[in-house]
């Protein structure tokens, strides 16, 4: 056959057929194959679906967080105490590649060295902040420069227009805007809010290419209104102030609260702080020392004994007690008197402040009565302002307490209290017998107080108390022109190690007007050096804070001014020379 002849589909090889059990394994190979892919699609389409798409969307899809503004803290009179500003935090991609010239320009809007910038940027990190509470103003000259990889997300930055004055009260916030200390802290769930949120899809640079999905809006935290008035507090933290300078005192700490109402219209303590610059911050800056510093009251105590003997008829305002020699030995123990006396009344005790004299009193009575009394007070349990660190002080159960015990603490030593404590105790004299709550926060009018004293014993304690600041009483330094107040003077040792030191406490409680209560102050200086009896230290301070406070409140006077005595010019210049000089000559010798 010639090679034209030769057809090529005569081949013998095409010829010869295959097996056909290759023909049905190869069909079963392939159709099981697409039977695989198949499946693999639907479980990964369908069941899985869910996984992949949370892959992807992680690609691209991100859920940027719309922070909520804190709440503001204001006055009783609706003045800023604080409120959260604007501000941005600028962060940075990897793929944030700067020149030296935008390195500078970024640095001089951020107040940042460029060159620890570049070392911020040069780093293994994907995201890296580069400042925290960048201004609004900043912020958008840096979004002008269009830098590749640099972003921006709003945060806020609080803000405390009254500075140091009100710092103990109102606290602070940290850079996660959370609350650290004072109402910050204690209303965190009220006034910290519910962030948002919105969806975005970002391209590989972090640049954000679309809004996708719902955005849910932020809720802004609760505005929280307190009880204390701006102007009073001024008043009380300028008093406190400037006795720590005069006196070079530690510290200290001063109250004022409405006995109508229970509010805090005032709370100061010295030393304080700036909370809108707190880059050098010591603890006891930091410590709100009315609510978390408890000491021994002295005799600022005196008058609840004095009330208990009235309340349980065993004593009347007049009754006489002997003080004299002005000492009693009770077992090893000596109690003595600053000034000896003789026979005293009832209200002379108080007026003179005897320590025989209170001692008598209470062991005149169970132990039980004393701390049934003092426990419904307050003492010995936290007020209950919800301040963090607030203390209950020091009341020990009278089981364990022993005849020269009982004795101490009728003058207020074995006891300790925070001048809080001490304030609400004393609204029991000024509220006819009841203590009220005591509110941080302002409230809605008159509020019902818990009877401790019947109504005719507190007026005539509150008689007892004004015979204190009376020239012939331990605190005349304590008087306010145009009203009549009375409170009562405190001098306690310091317990050092267990052991009472050199060193006092000097503080003053009182009440005003006495002709219709409306205010309850307290003072307390700690450890002042050129004086450190209660009425020369605290009392000044207690007759300052009353009286701008009662001015302030427009409450009316119920005293005479005495008018003060001027000589004219032409009258001195008549008196004789020799008289002049011999009455300066007097006053030198003073």
């Amino acid at each position: 056959m010639s090679r034209k002849d030769h057809r090529f589909t005569e081949s013998p090889v095409l010829k010869d057929q295959l097996a056909s059990w290759r023909i049905h394994f190869v069909s079963a190979f392939i159709f099981g194959a697409l039977l695989a892919l198949v499946g693999r699609a639907f479980y990964l389409q369908v069941i899985h679906e869910d996984f992949l798409q949370e892959r992807g969307d992680a690609r691209y899809r991100r859920v940027l967080e719309i922070p909520a503004s804190r709440g503001k803290i204001l006055d009783r009179h609706g003045d800023m105490l604080a409120q959260s500003t604007p501000m941005r935090a600028v962060w940075a991609t990897a793929d944030a590649k700067l020149d030296k010239e935008q390195l500078k320009a970024l640095g001089d809007l951020l107040e940042m060295d460029p060159r620890l910038i570049e070392k911020k940027l040069t780093g293994d990190k994907n995201f890296v902040y580069l400042k925290h509470q960048v201004s609004p103003d900043a912020a958008a000259r840096i979004a002008a420069l269009k830098l590749p990889g640099i972003q921006m997300d709003r945060e806020y930055s609080r803000f405390y227009p009254a500075g140091e004055m009100v710092a103990h009260m109102v606290g602070f916030t940290g850079k996660d805007d959370r609350g650290q200390e004072g109402v910050e802290l204690a209303f965190e769930s009220r006034l910290i809010g519910a962030n948002g949120e919105r969806t975005v899809i970002k391209d590989r640079r972090g640049q954000i290419v679309e809004e996708v999905g719902s955005e849910r809006p932020p809720q802004d935290g609760e505005d929280i209104q307190l009880a204390i008035d701006s102007k009073i507090q001024f008043i009380a933290f300028n008093a406190l102030r400037n006795a720590a300078d005069k006196f070079n005192a530690k510290g200290g700490s001063v109250i004022v609260a409405d006995i109508k109402t229970g509010e805090i219209l005032a709370l100061a303590n010295w030393p304080t702080y700036n909370p809108n610059n707190r880059s050098q911050l010591s603890g006891g800056q930091l410590r709100n020392r009315a609510v978390t510093d408890s000491f021994e009251p002295g005799s600022t105590m005196k008058p609840f004994v004095a009330a208990l003997a009235l309340d349980r008829g065993k004593y009347k305002f007049d009754s006489i007690i002997n003080c004299a020699p002005g000492k009693m030995t009770i077992g090893s123990a000596t109690i003595s008197d600053a000034h000896p006396h003789g026979a005293l009344t009832l209200a002379q005790v108080i007026q003179k402040s005897s320590n025989i004299g209170a001692t008598k009193i209470a062991l005149g009575f169970p132990s039980e009565d004393m701390w049934t009394m003092f426990s419904k007070l307050g003492f010995g349990k936290p007020v209950g302002l919800g301040f963090p660190g607030e203390v209950g002080g020091r009341l020990r159960p009278w089981q364990t307490w022993k005849p020269i015990e009982q004795a101490t603490m009728s003058y207020g030593h074995g006891i300790s209290v925070t001048v809080v404590q001490l304030a609400h105790a004393y609204t029991a004299f000024a509220r006819d017998g009841d203590v009220v709550p005591l509110s941080l926060v302002k409230t809605n009018g008159a509020v019902a107080g818990q009877p401790v004293f019947a109504p005719e014993t507190s007026r005539q304690v509150r008689q007892m108390l004004e015979m204190v600041v009376s020239p012939e009483g331990t605190a005349n330094k304590a008087a306010v022109p145009g009203y009549r107040v009375g409170g009562k003077t405190g001098t306690a040792h310091k317990l050092v190690g267990g052991r009472y030191a050199n060193k006092y406490l000097a503080s003053f409680v009182g009440i005003g007007p006495i002709s219709d209560p409306r205010l309850v102050v307290g003072v307390v200086v700690d450890e002042p050096v050129g004086g450190h009896y209660g009425g020369d230290v605290a009392g000044p301070v207690f007759s300052e804070v009353m009286g701008g406070a009662l001015r302030t409140l427009g409450v009316p006077q119920d005293k005479e001014i005495a008018p003060a005595v001027v000589k004219t010019a032409s009258a001195v210049a008549s008196q004789p020379v020799a008289n002049t000089t011999a009455l300066a000559k007097k006053k030198g010798g003073h």
